[in-house]
């Protein structure tokens, strides 16, 4: 008898309702206005994009440079897309073509950068380590610090991460192993010298 009278009391809501309801928590109050947005801009990636091609840097830190600008450039877009999901008048308003302009910049040098530094990257991926010479024997050496590496496949993202990241790591144990008994046997060497 209870279990009947209790599910008659349950009060259908209308799908107004029910969207004000879920709705409620992503106010338009919290996403940025026009004149935040306004101060928002994509136009101004030359300069880190030049400094980030630029061969005669080492390859870490152009990767760091690739993962900066990319990162922010992301950020920005993300403001836009956010702010006109929850506002869709800042789109429509009038004299907010710049507001629409400045995001579709955004999302167009954010496609522009993410395409070059993915092809920057699975280069790195492709031949992480180089050889060198060193007391007379050829041993393999990282090409770029491994943990740049890494940084840089978790900021972009790609479908083959884990591929990606993989490859890395087995770079990384070849490298070590390599590396170990070269040290043992200069070590070792040094030590008999004494």
């Amino acid at each position: 008898m209870l279990l009947l009278s209790a599910s008659g009391c349950v009060k259908e809501i209308t799908s107004d309702e029910r969207l004000e309801r879920d709705t409620r928590s992503v106010a338009v109050k919290d996403s940025p206005g026009v004149s935040e947005l306004s101060k928002l801009t994509c136009d101004d990636t030359s300069a880190p994009l030049n400094k980030a091609r630029d061969v005669n840097r080492p390859e870490s830190d152009r990767l760091v440079d690739y993962v900066n600008l990319y990162s922010s450039l992301k950020d920005r877009t993300h403001t836009f897309e956010e702010a006109m999901a929850r506002n869709p008048d800042l789109s429509y308003r009038e004299g907010s073509q710049n507001l629409v302009n400045a995001k579709d910049t955004c999302i167009q040098q954010t496609a522009d950068v993410r395409v070059e530094f993915e092809t920057y990257l699975r280069e790195l991926v492709e031949v992480p380590t180089v050889q060198e010479i060193k007391g007379g024997n050829t041993v393999t050496v990282a090409r770029l610090d491994f943990g740049t590496l890494k940084k840089a496949i978790e900021t972009l993202d790609p479908d083959d991460r884990e591929s990606l990241l993989q490859r890395v790591n087995a770079a990384e144990k070849r490298v070590s192993t390599t590396a170990a008994p070269a040290e043992d046997a200069s070590g070792g060497g040094k030590r008999r010298g004494k």
